[in-house]
């Protein structure tokens, strides 16, 4: 498979709704409110419809410009990020159906999967939902075709010049 060119990403757009996915997940969990779910969910859900991190406009809009955030543009793909995001809001959204129809059980094992998920991410630099991705191309399943940056173990953030 040949290499495609990279895109420019801002990891600190996608690190920001991460850190909204988990401060509102751990919230709805310690005030029982899954309403809370669910409007993670719904953000998570509009992100990937419009191809953004879902709430990229909070980093965009506020965190950004009052310099409480710097951008981190690397060379990389967005569509695991995507393709992340939307694992995610399935998940969420599984786990605030569940929460709805009485299994609480289920339903907060679910959100606490996407908050820790998340967490690995924001903390750790490795995305599981684009390391599913890079997995699905190495598979040939069609409509996921981006090969990871050179240098890049499939799923980690890649390095700044790593794809030079």
């Amino acid at each position: 498979m040949t290499s495609q060119p990279l895109q420019k990403v801002d990891h600190s757009a996608l690190k920001a709704n991460q850190y909204f996915i988990i401060s509102l997940g751990v919230l709805a969990f310690i005030f029982n409110q899954p309403i809370l779910a669910v409007f993670v969910a719904l953000m998570m859900g509009l992100g990937t419809v419009l191809k953004k991190p879902g709430f990229g406009f909070i980093y965009t809009s506020l965190l950004k410009p009052r310099g409480w955030m710097k951008p981190d543009v690397l060379d990389d793909n967005p569509e695991p990020h995507r393709f992340a995001q939307f694992v995610g809001f399935l998940f969420m959204a599984g786990g605030s159906a569940a929460l709805f129809l009485g299994s609480a059980v289920l339903g907060w094992t679910l959100v606490w999967i996407v908050v820790a998920l998340a967490s690995l991410n924001a903390f750790g630099g490795f995305c599981v939902g684009c390391a599913m991705y890079y997995w699905l191309v190495r598979l040939n399943v069609p409509g996921f075709g981006k090969q990871p940056p050179t240098g890049t173990f499939p799923g980690m953030k890649p390095k700044a010049g790593a794809a030079a």
